[in-house]
């Protein structure tokens, strides 16, 4: 027995209408978009129309939105296997435009709700109903006419879901607050009129999660390097085929099959300079073009960008001066929790290999601005767009250590990481170990290293000392504690996973119990440092915040005079 399977793209006007009745199976993990994520694609999408090259919508490019799994028979009822994220955010954006828009409410209603029809005999129906946990919050603060009117930061929360649904509707609506009548309305009708999903759809829940799996599977994104191989070998003679065939799988040898295939992502980014529109072939076809002059992108591109590619993951760099210093470069990077800087890596290193000097240059002042826009937590357009410029600027061989270049921090950005690194770093998830093993290293001047299985951060003062503590003795005042517990001078690593029974030790028996090793000293000099010191109050723990904070405002120059 065949299952029947259908995938096609449609627009949300289809989307939403009565063809389909959206409903988030239990069993599907709760709504986890975040701020960024919901701030990205409204950028997105705010960009793609700006960048049109006409105000009318009838005439705008679609956007592909991505696409949705389905268990869904005959009926409109479709039961949601992936894309609840993208439906449910577009829900709450169309929402949020219906509130901002009230001569257009009766009209943008129609997308969210299905009014019954006692001829037709159905019932009144939203469009999209959550898992049973936040259905009724949803239908209640979003989906309902005055919904939104009630929703407030204040606004009770039974789950990390519902807070997140509250956030991001709050993020939606002042963002929206700040443009014109007649931008929102835009907005909605290219939303509805110009966005598309691929909907993918099959009657039983068997063949919709192996559908899901394979769309889901990394293994079958290899395919497009594969697809442009052939497109690109097909293009020389056939007497050249067999010598730039061995050049383009050695390459993929080298880097091995995943990370070769991440390349051309990297590639397509130096040449588009955008985030990915359409699919990475389609892109790679348009911009790169490597079917033009296929000798030339495989000996003058795709060659170099393997070569500096397995250089920056592997930190590998050879070279009589200053390779070491290069590869340590490196490994800072890499702590950075996202690779948008990449394709800049790549591009200058491909192009001044011989040169190691100009390279720690450059790779010191891109290790500092990665890092600061990590700790600044720059969203992904912004970090995008900064590196667009950085890498228009490679390609004109600018100065890109003058203070213009977008390689350097401005003084603003300076202060404000300072701002940063001078408060609750520990609440800082993705970037508190990268900045503490920082720190740690210039500690040691460099000689640490850092082959752990596991870092964790640990209090000194601990979060919540127990009464008649030596800690309420040092620290009487609940608010001085508040002030300090998560700061960096408080913070320490250790190369195992915490003890929750150790958070509440005294000073003595904490330092001798859980921040020792063995041998009776901690492997990080941040740490060792602590098990120093005799006591632990108030005009300690301020001295080693100075004194920490300061080495990292000298090391990566974030002082106005830098």
């Amino acid at each position: 027995m065949t299952t029947s399977l259908l995938a096609k793209e449609y627009p949300i006007d289809k989307i939403f209408s009565n063809d389909y009745a959206f409903s988030i199976p239990n069993v599907q993990r709760p709504y986890s978009w975040t701020e960024e994520n919901t701030e990205v694609l409204l950028d997105d999408l705010l960009e793609f129309i700006d960048n049109s090259s006409t105000n009318n919508i009838n005439e705008m490019n679609p956007y592909f939105l991505g696409s949705v799994v389905l268990i869904k028979e005959d009926g409109p009822d479709s039961q949601v296997l992936d894309g609840q994220q993208r439906l449910t955010t577009l829900t709450i954006l169309l929402a949020v435009l219906k509130h901002l828009l009230p001569e257009k409410a009766n009209e943008i209603k129609g997308f969210l709700y299905e009014e019954g029809n006692s001829l037709r005999g159905t019932p009144d129906r939203f469009r999209l109903t959550l898992r049973d946990r936040d259905a009724e919050f949803f239908r209640e603060y979003i989906q309902a006419d005055g919904g939104i009117d009630k929703l407030s930061s204040e606004v009770k929360v039974e789950n990390d879901s519902q807070q997140q649904i509250v956030k991001n509707t709050l993020l939606l609506i002042k963002r929206l607050s700040n443009i014109s009548q007649e931008e929102r309305t835009q907005l909605a009708t290219f939303i509805i009129m110009k966005c598309y999903l691929v909907v993918v759809s099959t009657p039983d829940f068997d063949s919709a999660y192996r559908i899901f799996s394979v769309l889901n599977d990394r293994g079958l994104d290899l395919s497009h390097s594969d697809i442009l191989k052939a497109e690109i070998i097909g293009k020389l003679p056939k007497k050249e085929q067999d010598k730039y065939n061995d050049m383009w799988e050695n390459a993929e040898e080298y880097l091995g099959r995943e990370t070769f295939n991440e390349l051309f992502s990297h590639i397509r980014m130096i040449y588009r300079k955008y985030k990915l529109r359409s699919t990475i072939i389609k892109e790679f076809r348009d911009y790169v073009k490597p079917s033009e002059k296929p000798k030339e992108f495989i000996e003058s591109k795709l060659v170099p960008f393997s070569n500096a590619l397995k250089y920056i993951l592997e930190m590998n760099y050879k070279s009589a001066n200053f390779a070491e210093e290069i590869n340590n470069q490196f490994f800072w990077l890499l702590k950075v929790d996202n690779s948008d800087w990449v394709p800049a890596a790549i591009l200058y290193l491909s192009r001044n290999e011989n040169e190691p000097k100009k390279l720690l240059n450059f790779f010191t002042n891109l290790e500092r601005l990665a890092m600061g826009m990590m700790i600044l937590r720059y969203n992904i357009n912004q970090r995008i767009e900064r590196y667009r410029n950085l890498l228009i600027e490679i390609e004109d061989d600018k100065n890109l250590f003058i203070y213009e270049s977008s390689l350097q921090l401005t003084i603003e950005e300076k202060r404000l990481i300072v701002k940063q690194l001078d408060g609750d770093l520990y609440q800082m998830k993705k970037v508190r170990v990268p900045v503490l093993l920082k720190l740690d290293s210039l500690l040691s001047d460099g000689q640490a290293s850092y082959n752990y299985e596991r870092i964790t951060v640990e209090h000194v003062l601990s979060q919540n000392p127990q009464e008649k503590s030596q800690w309420t003795v040092w620290f009487p005042n609940q608010e001085t504690r508040d002030d300090y517990v998560h700061k960096i001078g408080n913070l320490v690593l250790l190369s195992r996973q915490k003890n929750s029974q150790a958070k509440n030790y005294e000073f003595d028996k904490k330092k001798e119990k859980y921040f020792s090793s063995k041998k009776g000293v901690s492997s990080f000099v941040l740490t060792s440092q602590v098990l120093n010191e005799k006591e632990w109050t108030e005009d300690t723990l301020k001295q080693r915040q100075d004194k920490l904070l300061s080495k990292l405002i000298e090391h990566w120059r974030l002082s106005h005079e830098s």
